[in-house]
């Protein structure tokens, strides 16, 4: 037997030891655990050979995120149809559009219902639920219109097509504001792309992409990121401002980036 099998043969010994002691551990952690025994035992590898040896001899754990589907549009409900298409928005509460995006927490999911005004780019409802159902839209939905600066006029409130947002009692709450319900049409996220990029923004600069060990975690750690994306963070979408100062403008907001940088730049 050459040595370097001889070698290999030890490595994964060692490498089944630890796997009846700890299910997952990164390559630099195993190699950090067990590089004296290696030593003494006259080896010689780096952290790319042991990486490769493990995954030749199925020691690498293979990780699946587990994702949530927050939208079903197979229900009975009427679908309305997308009415603020090619629609310019020139000033607050002329659309509001909404959106569901999954929180993890714990081994389980959380659900935040989010409405945010399409001019100014603000927060303006928001509601973390344990439950998909329409409780939480509605949550959101009643923050938002408590926060109207005026009684609405001419408000549109987009979203997908999913039955929170076209259950009766959904439905209803918009109805009795005399706001008009407008929907996405063909499954495209462009249709609602401000909600969609707003989900990103939250999890990727405001600390929501990750899991969460309770609640109560959770609800802090949104109404700081829902704090910090209005007051602090400045959009170019919106002039350089922040959501919360935009919201308090009249008139255009000019974008301020360049054209060929819109596909790439996030808000």
């Amino acid at each position: 037997m050459s040595k370097r099998h001889s070698d290999e043969e030890i490595i994964i010994e060692l490498l089944h030891q630890i796997r009846r002691e700890v299910n997952v551990l990164s390559t630099k952690a195993i190699y950090h655990m067990i590089k004296t025994t290696l030593r003494d035992h006259g080896i010689t590898i780096g952290r790319d050979e042991l990486h490769e040896i493990r995954r030749h001899n199925g020691f690498l754990h293979k990780r699946r995120r587990r994702y949530c589907q927050t939208t079903d549009s197979n229900h009975r409900f009427r679908k309305y149809p997308n009415r603020i298409k090619d629609l310019l928005v020139e000033r607050i509460e002329h659309v509001w559009v909404s959106d569901i995006t999954y929180i993890r927490v714990n081994d389980g999911f959380h659900f935040l219902s989010l409405v945010t005004d399409a001019y100014s780019r603000k927060i303006v409802g928001y509601c973390l639920c344990n439950t998909l159902e329409a409780r939480g839209p509605l949550s959101a939905l009643r923050m938002a219109i408590s926060n109207l600066s005026k009684a609405p006029e001419g408000l549109i409130h987009h979203s997908d097509r999913g039955i929170q947002y076209c259950c009766d009692e959904f439905v209803e709450e918009l109805q009795l504001y005399c706001i008009e319900s407008s929907m996405t049409e063909n499954g495209d996220p462009r249709e609602n792309a401000i909600a969609e990029r707003l989900n990103g923004i939250l999890k990727k600069h405001f600390g929501l992409k990750k899991t969460f060990s309770s609640p109560d975690d959770a609800n802090v750690a949104v109404l700081r990121a829902v704090r910090g994306y209005n007051d602090i963070r400045p959009h170019q979408s919106i002039s350089m401002l922040t959501p919360a100062k935009a919201h308090e403008h009249d008139g255009v907001l000019l974008r301020k980036w360049k054209k060929k940088m819109y596909r790439t730049s996030e808000d």
